[in-house]
C-alpha cells in the first residue's frame, strides 16, 4: 500500500529570478502528483508538500539538483492518507506563489541573506546543544516562541515566553514595542516549528540589541525527533494542514483548555460559522460558538 507522506522545508539563499524557480516548482510538483505550499521570493524557498513516498523522493532529489537548494534540510512526517488519484488528504491542492517574503514578517527590507542563509542572525542550536546550554545556564536561558499565541496553548517548551501575538507579522511590533527588553541580558533561544520564523526572529532581535540570540536549528520538529516528550518540550505541536496538531510520543502531555467546558484540550478548530477562520483550542465534546464577527446580531 502506499505510503502517504508531508514534507516541510525551506532554504534561505538569493534568487536572482523567483518566477522562473516557480514555474519550475509548480511544473515538478505537479508532475508527481503532489499538493501543498509552495512560496518563493529574492530570499529563497520554503514548502510543505504532501504526497506518496515515493513521488516526495522524486521532489528532493530533483530539487537538491538545483545548487543553491543542494543543502535543503528536509523533515518528513506521517501523512493522513492517499485519495483514490494517490493525492495527498491533508491538503486541497497544490498552491506554488511567488511573494516578498518567504516567511511573513513584513520585514523583507531588514532581512539579508547570502549563500550561506540570513546574515546576522541567532547562532543554531541542535537539540543537544540546547540541553548543554540549559545544563550550564540554568533559569538564565530564556526559551522565546517564535510561533502564535494559538500554537503555543497546545505545545511549548517549558516555561517559554510567549509573545502575544495573532499573526508573524505582529512580532516586528512586539520587539519594538520594549516589552521584552529584559532579555536583552540573557540568553534567549527562539524556537519554531521547523526553524524557518526563528532565521528571521532571531535576526530581527540581534538587530534590536539583544545580545545572545540562539535559535533551535530544524525547530521543534527535529528536537521532538531526538528526545520526543522526554526533554523540555511539553504537548502537541500544531501543523498547517488537515492533520491540526502531531504529537512526538503516546505520553505526550495535554496543556491545552478547551474555550467552552476548560477541559484539557489538544485540538484547534474554527466556530461554528462555516466562514470563520478563527481558530481556538476545543475539546472533542464542544463545539464552539460563533465569535463576535460571526455571531447574530442581537434585535
Amino acid at each position: 500500500m502506499p505510503l502517504a507522506k508531508i514534507l516541510l522545508y525551506y532554504a534561505f539563499t538569493p534568487l536572482a529570478d523567483p518566477d522562473a524557480v516557480r514555474l519550475w516548482q509548480r511544473d515538478l510538483a505537479e508532475s508527481l502528483g503532489l499538493r501543498g505550499r509552495i512560496l518563493i521570493s529574492e530570499h529563497g524557498l520554503n514548502g510543505t508538500l504532501g504526497g506518496e513516498l515515493r513521488a516526495l523522493k522524486r521532489y528532493v532529489r530533483k530539487t537538491r539538483e538545483y545548487a543553491p537548494f543542494k543543502n535543503i534540510d528536509f523533515k518528513w512526517s506521517e501523512g493522513t492518507g492517499l485519495d483514490d488519484t494517490g493525492a495527498s488528504l491533508d491538503f486541497p491542492k497544490l498552491s506554488v506563489k511567488v511573494r516578498d517574503e518567504i516567511v511573513s514578517f513584513g520585514a523583507s527590507g531588514e532581512v539579508r541573506v547570502s549563500d550561506d542563509g540570513v546574515i546576522h542572525g541567532g547562532m543554531k542550536l541542535t537539540p543537544d546543544a540546547l540541553h548543554e546550554l540549559v545544563a550550564e545556564r540554568g533559569d538564565e536561558v530564556a526559551f522565546f516562541d517564535g510561533r502564535n499565541a494559538l500554537e503555543a496553548a497546545i505545545g511549548r517548551f517549558t516555561g517559554a515566553i510567549v509573545p502575544d501575538v495573532e499573526t508573524t507579522r505582529d512580532f516586528v511590533a512586539e520587539l519594538d514595542s520594549g516589552k521584552h527588553d529584559d532579555l536583552k541580558g540573557r540568553p534567549v533561544v527562539t524556537y519554531c516549528t521547523g526553524g524557518i520564523r526563528c532565521e528571521v526572529l532571531s535576526s530581527l532581535m540581534v538587530s534590536r540589541g539583544f545580545g545572545e540570540v540562539y535559535q533551535l536549528d530544524g525547530g521543534i520538529v527535529r528536537y521532538g525527533e531526538r528526545y520526543g516528550d522526554d526533554g523540555l518540550w511539553q504537548g502537541s505541536l500544531y501543523v498547517f494542514d488537515k492533520r491540526g496538531a502531531i504529537e512526538f510520543s503516546d505520553h505526550a502531555a495535554v496543556i491545552g483548555a478547551c474555550v467552552v467546558c476548560g477541559t484539557p484540550a489538544n485540538r484547534t478548530a474554527n466556530c461554528a460559522d462555516a466562514s470563520c477562520t478563527t481558530e481556538r483550542v476545543v475539546c472533542r465534546s464542544c463545539v464552539l460558538p460563533p465569535c463576535e464577527e460571526h455571531a447574530s446580531p442581537v434585535e
